[in-house]
């Protein structure tokens, strides 16, 4: 949070200098009036400066970008950050520029990066929100992939008749496969392990007589 206290020889001048030092809006900010201005006798011998305090207001969607582009800045990455928000999340969507390096194997940088998001973006907040961080659409393609994947192992499964162990996954990616198959009568799902290598198994579901 950042934050300034300015003097002059009003508290509007004051106002203006420090919306203009910290580059933010008035509706942005928050103004506490520390000491108004006196003019002192006469208007000259005397007179004393307003003191104010300019603090910028916390913007979820402002603070996470900014922190997305310096860290994209600083891995020489030029990418642009589309924010769109609902009521039950923040979905931050990377665009432009080589991602591969933002992305990492399967995913799993993005998912560091996704983690950092959402403690910079939820400190000193009063409500908590999820954020999700996409680049370029991986997420949707990564989503598709284990919707294939899930189908194909849970055929295996009632082929052979023996449980099918996945890799160790992340608790959404986890949630997709748990949620493709759980219409499916014949298998089921269960997560075991401790993060981060708890995994999903599937197995021939019992039947009960």
């Amino acid at each position: 949070m950042r934050s300034i206290e300015v003097t002059a020889r009003s508290v509007e001048e004051a106002v203006r200098k420090g919306l203009s030092e910290l580059q933010i809006t008035k509706d942005e900010a928050e103004i506490e009036i520390l000491k108004e201005a006196s003019k002192g006798f006469l208007g000259l011998v005397g007179a004393k400066p307003a003191l104010i305090r300019v603090t910028e207001k916390l913007d979820r969607n402002k603070v996470t970008k900014r922190f997305l582009e310096q860290v994209t800045e600083k891995m020489n990455i030029k990418t642009t950050v589309i924010a769109k928000e609902d009521s039950e999340c923040l979905k931050l969507t990377m665009v432009g520029g080589d991602l591969g390096l933002i992305i990492g194997r399967r995913g799993e940088t993005l998912d560091a990066l996704q983690y950092l998001v959402n403690l910079v973006g939820n400190k000193d907040q009063q409500e908590r929100k999820k954020i999700i961080l996409d680049a370029e659409g991986y997420r949707k393609r990564r989503e598709d992939t284990l919707i294939k994947l899930a189908h194909r192992l849970a055929d295996k499964v009632k082929r052979t008749g023996h449980r099918v162990v996945l890799e160790p996954m992340n608790p959404q990616e986890r949630r997709i496969i748990h949620t493709t198959l759980q219409s499916d009568r014949n298998v089921q799902t269960i997560s075991e392990g401790e993060e981060p290598y708890r995994k999903v198994v599937i197995s021939l579901r019992k039947k009960i007589n």
